[in-house]
């Protein structure tokens, strides 16, 4: 189980071209296909959309990998 974000938190984390920050703009507690692959989703373990502050790209990820800015 990873931390708990809400929508709107600012967010960081680490991606293969570096530390990327942006704003979770969904939060999902339930299974979701996500660009082509399911994505396992519960209360418990929640993943958030979150979108990127320097480009319009949106990323999926579960909250350990998440720290809060």
């Amino acid at each position: 189980m990873g931390k708990d974000f809400s929508v709107g938190d600012h967010v960081r984390w680490n991606s293969e071209a570096g530390h990327v920050e942006g704003v979770i703009v969904r939060k999902h507690t339930m299974d979701v296909e996500y660009k082509g692959h399911m994505r396992r989703c519960t209360e418990d373990d929640p993943q958030y959309e979150i979108k990127s502050d320097k480009t319009d790209h949106v990323a999926m990820h579960k909250g350990n990998a998440l720290t809060k800015l």
